[in-house]
């Protein structure tokens, strides 16, 4: 697939530019592209999404911090795939299912979520979401330090015990099976917003 990417220079675009290329992917211009992936920022992924929506790209997006709803329906309008996904890492999509699952036993909860000083949004994507799968207004605590890259933990608390649920991503490789596999199903994604990495998973 022929593939512009946007954040090419950034912390994930960095690792992502070659490992799409090893992956069989082609990148490219945005004219020439069959798809669009934009790790970026808050500031510049909206422009970049509306512009490869008017040029009739479907599109994968990382970036967090920003409200993918105007975006949404302007896909819809044209008729092209967007997907958007506050983690690409399998293993997060994991833990917030299992998230949901405890707070059905266990409905107090906490979330903690870790980023390298580096990332600009609090909270984060992937602790959004994940409150949202939760009962009630779950705290949300975010913690900005250099030498972190992304972390989560979901504390369940009860009575004389608790349950934690963690994920780390050490390195930025592990959103890579992720992003290829949005792009290996976003042809057949129907046209509009589609949100979040488990909407791709059996």
């Amino acid at each position: 697939m022929k593939v512009v990417l946007f954040g090419r220079g950034g912390k994930v675009g960095s690792v992502l530019g070659p490992a799409l290329e090893a992956a069989g992917h082609e990148l490219v211009e945005l004219r020439e592209a069959d798809a669009m992936v934009d790790f970026t920022a808050p500031d510049a992924v909206e422009r970049n999404v509306s512009a490869a929506l008017e040029a009739g790209v479907p599109c994968v997006v990382g970036t967090s911090g920003w409200d993918p709803g105007p975006s949404g329906e302007l896909a819809a309008e044209r008729g092209v795939a967007l997907f958007v996904a506050p983690n690409f890492a399998l293993g997060a999509v994991v833990m917030m299912r299992l998230a949901a699952e405890a707070a059905r036993y266990l409905p107090r909860a906490e979330i903690v979520e870790l980023h390298g000083e580096g990332k600009k949004d609090a909270p984060s994507g992937t602790a959004k979401a994940t409150a949202e799968l939760l009962p009630g207004e779950v705290p949300v605590h975010s913690v900005r330090l250099p030498g972190l890259v992304a972390h989560q933990e979901v504390l369940f608390g009860e009575d004389g015990q608790l349950l934690t649920i963690r994920h780390d991503a050490y390195s930025r490789e592990a959103y890579v099976p992720g992003v290829l596999l949005a792009l290996e199903k976003l042809p057949s994604l129907p046209p509009g917003l589609t949100l979040g990495l488990e909407a791709l998973l059996d």
